[in-house]
Formats: structure tokens, C-alpha cells, sequence
């Protein structure tokens, strides 16, 4: 599918950028024995390895629907977005407790003008990528691109605090560079909060289109006379609308039965990322 093509297209170029960046933090870090620009080189070097965990995933949601999968593949891409948390937990725990050993055993780190030329153009890089990355995964509607994007975005949060702690370190307080490492390990967990809670939406089906937008387009179709029970599900690319309409007791089947076509034309017409529609016919008493 061209969508899925595209994404993987973008995730492989975000995934050179973020090594890129990932690499030269982390090389620079531990040369210079600064936890802040170690911790920042370990959240962009996460940050690829979500890449991959994406590419895995949108190539199994790119199948197309068969017997044992009648409503597609879709979200193995949301599913995907769950191994982008965990990496995020992951690095946030290292972070963390690497900060507590510090904090009884401490490091002065060495910081030059290259060290802020550095993170300077990786901070430039992350915001780059994250407001492509954004953009991209509004317009193609992807779970994985969305959630990479917050990802992305915690890392921007991460460069500008180590930025400062270099700062802090130069002028003689190179305790803030280990204090500064703490909060970019609890940056990192909340980000993977986010995209933990984002996903479980879809995969509890979390109702994906608001009720009174349903009703205010299925109220205008012709012989309708109430809606109620309207269940919303699946993802932003990919919901699955059930609801029972209310019809004159006098209406024939087979008007009944086009009435509602005409109910899901309307909602796939009117609202983007419907798929699917499920309409209930009762008798108005």
C-alpha cells in the first residue's frame, strides 16, 4: 500500500538522524564523563531503535485483510508503538539510577566548545525531525509517527536541559549536570507514559469519534427520526461505527435496508477515517 511504503520511507530517514545524533552523543559523553550528554545519547539512540521497532511494525500492518484477520492488520502498528514505550522505560530506568550513583560518586565532566556545537546541531536535527515527523504522521494518520514525534519531541526537552547544565558546569557547578540527568531519565518515563496511553486507547477501543459528531451527521439523512447506542472503535485511519436509528414502523425493508447505506455513505463521506459502519434499524414507537 502507497501509505505504508511512504512510512517506511520517512521512518528510514529518521532512523539516519537519529544515529546520527545518538552516536555522537553518546561517544562524546562518555569521553567527557558527562551524565546529561550521556543520558541525551542514550534517548536519541532509543530513539532509532523505535525506528526499527516501527519499520517492523508497519510492514506486519501493511498485510491485507484475510480469513483468520477480516478486519485487516492495522494495529500492529499501535501494537508497535507499545515497544517505543518500553525502549523509553528502559533507557528512563538506566538514566535514573546511573544519576543516583553519581549523586554519592561524582564525576566533574569536561566541556568545550565542541561539546556545545554539538548538542547545539543536535538539537536543531531533533527539531527538524519532529516537526516532519508530526506532520507526516497527521497526514498518513499513523499511530507509529505520531508517537515517534513525542518521542522526538521529549528529546528536544532533554538537549536544551543538558545545554544548560554544560553551561552550569563551565561557570563551576557540575552537580547540576548530574541533577539534570535525573530529570531527563523522568522526561524520558513520561514521554513513554504518553504513547503507553495513546495506544491502549486504540487497543481497549477507547471510543475513537465523539458521539454528538456521529449523531449531528446521521440526524440530517432523510427518514431518520432518532439515533442512540452509537459505539465508536479502531483507529484515527481505521474506525468502526455501530449505532441503532429509529424509522417510521411503516417503512419497508427494503427502504430500510437503503436508508442504511445512504447513513454510512454520509459518515464516510462526512468523516474522515471511517471504514466501517454497523446500522441498527428499529421501529419508532
Amino acid at each position: 500500500m502507497d501509505k505504508f511504503r511512504e512510512i517506511r520511507r520517512i521512518l528510514i530517514i529518521i532512523l539516519f538522524f537519529n544515529w546520527l545524533v545518538a552516536f555522537s552523543k553518546l561517544i562524546y559523553g562518555l569521553v567527557t564523563k558527562s551524565a546529561a550528554m550521556t543520558a541525551d545519547g542514550v534517548h536519541s539512540f532509543a530513539d532509532g531503535a523505535s525506528n526499527i521497532i516501527g519499520l517492523v511494525g508497519i510492514w506486519a500492518a501493511s498485510k491485507p485483510t484475510d480469513d483468520d484477520h477480516p478486519y485487516g492488520h492495522k494495529k500492529y502498528e499501535t501494537i508497535a508503538t507499545l515497544g517505543i514505550a518500553v525502549m523509553l522505560f528502559l533507557a528512563s530506568f538506566d538514566i535514573i539510577k546511573d544519576s543516583f550513583l553519581r549523586l554519592f560518586h561524582p564525576v566533574v565532566p569536561e566541556v568545550s566548545i565542541f561539546s556545545f556545537g554539538l548538542m547545539i546541531a543536535g538539537f536543531l536535527i531533533n527539531l527538524a525531525v519532529m516537526t516532519y515527523e508530526r506532520k507526516k504522521g497527521v497526514e498518513l494518520s499513523s499511530d507509529i509517527l505520531v508517537c515517534d514525534s513525542i518521542h522526538t519531541k521529549s528529546d528536544i526537552f532533554v538537549s536544551g536541559a543538558v545545554i544548560v547544565t554544560l553551561v552550569s558546569t563551565r561557570l563551576g557547578f557540575p552537580i547540576l549536570d548530574t541533577l539534570v540527568a535525573l530529570v531527563i531519565g523522568v522526561l524520558i518515563a513520561r514521554a513513554g507514559f504518553e504513547i503507553l496511553k495513546k495506544s491502549s486507547d486504540v487497543l481497549c477501543d477507547g471510543e475513537a469519534i465523539e458521539k454528538a459528531k456521529i449523531a449531528s451527521v446521521v440526524k440530517n439523512v432523510p427518514g431518520v427520526r432518532a439515533i442512540h447506542k452509537i459505539r465508536t472503535r479502531g483507529r484515527e485511519d481505521d474506525v468502526h461505527v455501530d449505532l441503532h436509528v429509529l424509522v417510521n414502523t411503516r417503512m419497508h425493508v427494503d427502504k430500510a435496508h437503503e436508508l442504511s447505506h445512504k447513513i454510512s455513505d454520509e459518515l464516510k463521506a462526512k468523516i474522515p477515517g471511517i471504514t466501517d459502519v454497523i446500522v441498527h434499524i428499529e421501529p419508532l414507537k
